[in-house]
């Protein structure tokens, strides 16, 4: 494949270096420019994405290199990024962090590598000078595979701060600097408890753009970072799962839950379903009173139902309507956000309870600490509406909450293993057509999962 677009990866050398900021501020700057941008976000985050395709214009996928195999991180890479002008790639945490400290596998590190593409690394230079030289070497050297073609510094204090930083890392390390980032709370994006206020929260204003483009423009060497990054090298050849198209004589509608309480889902799951045959129906727990019409399933994703769970419990309407549905049989598939949405209830931090849909005779208790967080392998323990015993599939967990009192006359149909640690759990809760869980599956991982629910959502009714 002829491939002349360019790309890039934004890295970090930790956590809340600024990594996210930059990339939107630079996804922001090359459409202001009349360029095409495909964004990506490397690792399982749901929320970065929903930035990324806020200020693109286009939705920004996913790349995991512990969810998906190495085929198809090229295929989703090239595929989605075949009609753009330039690709920008934000990691996840620092450059190397991934499942373990052995390997590279599920890091930043690991996709630079895949696609071959280079790496700017931005350091946060609060509290260091001369010391910048030494982790930027650190970095360049700890993989002779990975390509660090730049630096940008962020948290930078004034115009000598920058010049010691520059001079430290240019006059020891291969890296070009490209710029910085000044110390300013303007251009800080707004955080909760929880991680990123949401891109639905439109945390993001015209203002708040403006302004940080102008400070990129300002500080960052944007045309001579872009000018030395070359299009990714590795040769891309598409697989038949791009060609997988339904032949089945019945449409396949899914309603899906998609609003500011529910929106973290990965695109490549909405993609594979659509693969499979399935037509997607967006639809509001927040603010519809009714479900779409002549639906065979519902998909309701993770999310934040516990920040906006008076407004879930207000709305009578659409709670009863999906708890006929489960009790009638139709096929429900629920994610963390939505396994809570579907017990009796939502207790909150003040120990106050909100009604939610009781589907299971259970309630969703918020923590004042994470709960859970990481890669899980997922193998189904029974026969259920998604796979068949002993089938596995991977995905990744992340909440604040538990479940409480879940009875045993709920099945558990998944056995979950948390990848870092080998620690195992039973859970899956299934009731009739009903699962859920707190796992955020990916697809990728095991496709046979998402054609499986297409079919059961057909035979199921």
């Amino acid at each position: 494949m002829d491939f002349s677009m360019k790309a890039i990866i934004i890295a970090g050398t930790n956590s809340g270096v600024g990594k996210t900021t930059i990339t939107i501020g630079l996804i922001a700057l090359l459409k202001k420019r009349g360029l095409k941008v495909q964004p990506f976000k490397v690792g399982p985050d749901f929320i970065d994405t929903g930035y990324h395709t806020i200020i693109a214009g286009r939705p920004s996928r996913n790349l995991d290199g512990w969810m998906m195999s190495e085929d198809y991180v090229k295929e989703s890479f090239y595929k989605n990024s075949s009609d753009a002008d330039f690709a920008v790639i934000e990691g996840v945490m620092g450059l190397f962090d991934g499942v373990d400290g052995k390997g590279l596998e599920g890091s930043t590190a690991q996709i630079a590598k895949i696609l071959n593409a280079p790496v700017i690394l931005i350091v946060d230079a609060k509290a260091m000078a001369g010391s910048a030289g030494a982790v930027v070497y650190g970095f360049e050297n700890y993989c002779n595979d990975v390509h660090i073609a730049g630096v940008i510094f962020n948290n930078v204090g004034s115009e000598n701060h920058y010049r010691i930083l520059k001079e430290a890392v240019e006059e020891r390390c291969r890296a070009k600097v490209f710029g910085y980032l000044p110390k300013e709370k303007s251009i800080v994006i707004p955080s909760r408890h929880l991680g990123l206020v949401t891109a639905e929260d439109a945390a993001l204003s015209d203002g708040f753009i403006e302004r940080l483009t102008a400070a990129i423009e300002k500080n960052i060497d944007v045309e001579r970072m872009l000018s030395i990054t070359p299009p990714p090298l590795h040769p891309f050849t598409p697989s038949a799962s791009n060609d997988m198209t339904y032949t089945g004589d019945k449409k396949i509608t899914i309603a899906v839950a998609y609003d500011k309480a529910f929106n973290f889902y990965y695109q490549d799951n909405f993609d594979i379903l659509k693969r499979y045959g399935a037509e997607l129906k967006f639809f509001s727990p927040l603010n519809d009173k009714n479900l779409p019409d002549d639906i065979d399933g519902i998909y309701i994703g993770g999310g934040y139902p516990e920040i906006y769970a008076k407004e879930l419990e207000a709305n009578h309407s659409i709670r009863k309507q999906i708890k006929e549905m489960a009790e009638e049989g139709l096929f429900i598939y629920a994610e963390c956000g939505g396994l809570m949405y579907l017990t009796d209830g939502i207790i909150d931090l003040d120990g106050k309870r909100h009604e939610m849909i009781g589907v299971f005779p259970a309630f969703a208790r918020m923590l004042p600490k994470r709960k859970s967080l990481g890669y899980v392998t997922v193998e189904t323990i029974e026969d259920s509406i998604l796979a068949q015993k002993g089938s596995q599939i991977r995905g990744h967990e992340f909440h604040y909450s538990e479940i409480t009192d879940m009875p045993d006359t709920i099945r558990r149909v998944y056995k979950v293993t948390k990848a870092n640690s080998g620690e195992e759990r039973l859970e899956g809760y299934s009731y009739k057509n009903v699962v859920a869980s707190y796992v955020h599956l990916h697809f990728a991982s095991n496709m046979e999962w998402a054609e499986n629910l297409t079919k059961k959502v057909v035979t199921a009714l």
